[in-house]
Parts: structure tokens; sequence; C-alpha cells
């Protein structure tokens, strides 16, 4: 299909980075005429999302152009949806709510108590606005809005209610009691609790029934390892980069169920680059996400923050600052990202009650599959994780379940077969690639054998490759790839404290079948 030519010529697109195409779009769009008209939720469109070379320029903070009102429809018929929780800096105090209208409302808030009918608290709502520009014969025009609330000075280990509303819509009345959720804060004092964690979700049946299986596992919150939505439907840093941001509205919807409860903490892919909002490209998940803020510059690298819940402390990064692979914006934090991580990781691992740490992001260290292994991640952030002793990394990226055995300086520092126990202290790390979240699924090299629980196959060398700084794949045989798996699938990782604090990491196929499992424990 011939791509219609509104977006950045592919001779530029090749040499522009993601700050370089910001500025082009701007200038071009603002020129051509657009189509005024609603936003249709669906609204289809192509807008070129990622850049093809290095960036240096300075991150902007600004989410959107002023948009105008697009709605005179009294508060009363909007009802708001996409509700999704993550979050703030201390999982046992703090708490952010962010939801969505499909129209401009008045005075948005939170009702929040301890009882469903005494939602006494109530706290007044930030709006994020986006706007994304009509292009005739391709796009409608569409305007979003992103509410979101930061509960502060919560009790610990603490059920609440909540309800979000806006001026003609209050959640306590009791026409609206069913949109009415709950959220738990983190324990005082570290208890026993479980995680759920992947990569690349999108928007369909199979991402719909992951969510269903996140809701059987009981987390106390999910970890997402980047490409959310795919409103950008390539990602490859390319000039024929798709970009559908109706596909944001679609996504929130599905997960609501889940994310209304459960804390969904993202970081950011490849795919989550969009280039019309900002020049780094997160302007648009700047404006859908609210999470933690702890020394890391929010408006600059949304998908970058730290959190502890009970004893683990756990780090998101994004992987598009460092990779060789997709270079749209390798480099653009000058170097702060991975500044900030060594810090970060010294001061998780000297934290009276922190037994384990936990890094996740999008690219892999470590994988055999379509995209293999991001020689950038390795370059810039393994000689951390080795020097402060993570005791796990989760990746997205490859659309398969993958698991490394203990790996230690770029070799196998121990076997790990299915069922077995690893210590960082001694292997080195296990790398986790958990990619099977609900996108179309890949596979691996050729001739190579899947294995997993009750389906262990000869473990063999596996010929794959790494991407290098010039962007070339440089061939490697590896012995490190332990269990594959090609199919839909997520993490479940149950942490104990004690005496002997452990991980007990499960991944788990779509129909609940466990196809690996094996434990963490330090100095064991």
């Amino acid at each position: 299909m011939d791509i219609p030519d509104f977006g950045i010529p592919p001779q530029l697109a090749r040499r522009m980075s993601m700050a370089e195409q910001h500025e082009y779009l701007r200038t071009k769009l603002s020129r051509r005429r657009t189509l005024v008209t609603a936003g249709s939720l669906a609204a289809g469109g192509l807008l070129t999302g990622c850049g093809g070379s290095d960036s240096s320029a300075s991150p902007n903070a600004t989410t959107s152009a002023p948009s105008p009102a697009t709605s005179k429809a009294p508060g009363s018929v909007v009802t708001p949806f996409g509700r999704h929780l993550a979050f703030g800096s201390d999982p046992r105090t703090r708490m952010r709510i962010s939801w969505q209208v499909p129209l401009a409302v008045r005075k948005p808030y939170v009702r929040v108590g301890l009882k469903p009918d005494e939602l006494t608290r109530k706290v007044e709502a930030e709006v994020r606005d986006l706007h994304t520009p009509g292009i005739e014969g391709v796009r409608l025009e569409l305007e979003q809005y992103y509410l979101h609330a930061a509960l502060d000075g919560l009790r610990p280990g603490t059920t609440y209610y909540y309800g979000v509303g806006h001026e003609g819509f209050d959640p306590a009345a009791p026409a609206h009691r069913s949109t009415i959720g709950t959220f738990r804060t983190a324990p005082a004092a570290p208890e026993k609790f479980v995680f759920t964690a992947f990569g690349d979700q999108g928007v369909g049946k199979a991402a719909a029934a992951n969510d269903n299986l996140i809701v059987r596992q009981k987390p106390a919150f999910h970890l997402h390892a980047g490409d959310i939505c795919y409103a950008n439907g390539n990602g490859k840093g390319v000039e024929s980069d798709g970009y559908d941001p109706g596909f944001w509205d679609l996504f929130l919807k599905q997960n609501e169920p889940v994310a209304r409860s459960v804390p969904w903490m993202v970081t950011t892919g490849n795919h989550d680059m969009e280039a019309w909002y900002s020049p780094d490209g997160y302007g648009g998940q700047l404006a859908r996400w609210s999470l933690p803020d702890n020394g890391f510059d929010p408006r600059s690298a949304p998908g970058v923050y730290a959190f502890t819940y009970g004893n683990v402390g756990f780090v998101a990064l994004d992987a598009n600052d460092v990779s060789y692979e997709i270079p749209a914006n390798l480099g653009y934090s000058g170097g702060r990202q991975t500044k900030w991580l060594d810090k970060k990781l010294g001061e998780l691992r000297a934290a009276k009650g922190v037994d384990f740490i936990v890094v996740f992001f999008h690219h892999c260290a470590y994988s055999t599959s379509a995209h293999a292994s991001d020689g950038g991640v390795r370059d810039a952030w393994l000689p951390l994780f080795a020097k402060h002793q993570v005791d796990l990394v989760i990746n997205g990226h490859n659309h398969v379940y993958e698991r490394t055995d203990a790996v230690k300086d770029g070799e196998v520092g121990r076997a790990v077969p299915v069922g077995a126990s690893t210590d960082p202290t001694r292997d080195g790390i296990v790398y986790v690639t958990a990619g099977g979240g609900g996108r179309d699924l890949y596979g691996f090299p050729s001739g190579v054998k899947e294995s997993y629980e009750g389906h262990v196959t000869r473990h063999e060398a596996v010929e794959t490759f790494e991407w290098t700084r010039s962007r070339r794949s440089k061939a490697e045989t590896v012995e490190w790839s332990r269990v594959r798996y090609r199919g839909f699938s997520l993490l479940s990782v149950e942490a104990t404290g004690g005496a002997r604090p452990a991980l007990k990491v499960s991944a788990l196929a779509q129909n609940g079948d466990r196809i690996d499992h094996f434990e963490v424990r330090r100095g064991a």
C-alpha cells in the first residue's frame, strides 16, 4: 500500500533524530489545512513516529499545542473511562489516579475514603490535553483529555475506595456508584507479595486475555516493560511508522478492569515514541501517565523512576536512550540516565530492608529472538548491574518468553534449569524476556527448538546476534538461552522476606499453565 505524501521524506528521515522530526512535523502540519471536526475514538491515520540518527537535543516538557474547547455538553452526559493507577514515590502512602474523558469537562476531581459510601476526601485533578491535527483524506483531528490526581498522606497497608468525577458527574451519587473502584497501599513493613510483568501488550483479544490472567494472580502491582499500546504501529525509527492516537483510547478501556485497582507501572519502548507531541517523542506519554518522581526528571523521561515495595527495590529505565538497534533517541539524556542508575542502584543496595533489586526496561540485554540483543544496553548498563548485584532483569521487545541462565561477565556463570535456584552474589544475573503480552508473536532462529517446563529439550548453543553501535548485527554463538516459549505469557513473581528471602519467579502461559519457574536467593 502506498503511503500518502504527508510525512517525512525517506532521505530526510534516515538522518533525523526524534527532535528534528518533531520540528519538521510541527512546521509542516501547522501550515496544512486540517479537518476541523470531532475526533473519532478510532481515528485512522499515519504520522511519522521515530527518527533515524543520534539525538543530543534537550528534552521538551510541552505535551501538546493549545487545543480549542471541543465540547459544550453538560458534564452530566460525559462519563469518565480508562482509569489506571500508579504508585507515587512511596507506595505505602502515595497513589496516582489517572483517567480519561471523551470531551472537555470542568473541575475534575477524585473522591476517596475508607468505605464505598463515605468518600469524604476530595482531591482536585490536573487536566493534560493532547491535540493531534487532522490530515485531509488521511485522519480526523483528535482531542484527548487525560486527568490525574495525586493522593498523598495515605495509610500503609490500607484498602481505599475512590471515584473520579467532574462538575455534573459525582461518583458518590447513587446513579454512579457502580464506577467506584478500590486500591490498596503497600504495607508499612515487608510482607509476602506478588507482582506480575510483561511487555508488548497492544490492543486485542490476546492482550485482554493476559489482563484476565493478571487478575487471577492477585498481584500488588504490574510491571509493563514498554511498547504499551502500539499507537505508533511500526516503531522502527523510519518515515513509514504509522501513528493512530485513537489506539490509546481503546487500550485504556481494555485495561481499565485491571488497572483501576492494580497499579500499572509502565516504562518506555520504541513504539512509545510519538514525534508530534515533543522533540523526544514522550509528550504523549507524559499526558497519559503519572509515575513516581524521585530523582530523575519525569518531564524529560517519564519511563525512568524507582520505587520500593516491601523488601524489593524496582528500577524502570528507558532503553531508547542507549539502543544501538533503534537509535532515534540514542543519547538523548546526555548520559544523565546512566549516572542516575548508578546512584539509585547504590542507594537501593545499601537501603535497610531491601533484599532484592529488580530492573525492567524494553530492549533486550540477552535474547535470541527477532530483535536479538542490544549492544547499547550491554555497554551502558550491564557493568552497573554487575557492580550493584542486581537480582533480576525483565525486558520486552521480543514477542516471546525467553530466560537465560545466570549470566556473569557475558558468559554462563551458573546453569539455571527449570526449577533451579540461583544466587546473584555468586552466579550472576538472570535475564527474562517477557514479551508475550499480547502483540503478534515472534519465533526463534531457524532450527532452534522451544524448551520450557513440561517440554524441556536438549540444551544446545544458539546462533544469534547483537546490535552494534554502527547499527549492524554481529553474529554470536551463545550458551545462555535456557528457556524458550513461543506463546502469549506473563511473569508472576512472589517475593518473600524473613530469614531466607527469595524471589520465586514463575512464567505462565495464557491458559494459566506454568512454563518456567526458578528462585533467586542471595547468599544461598
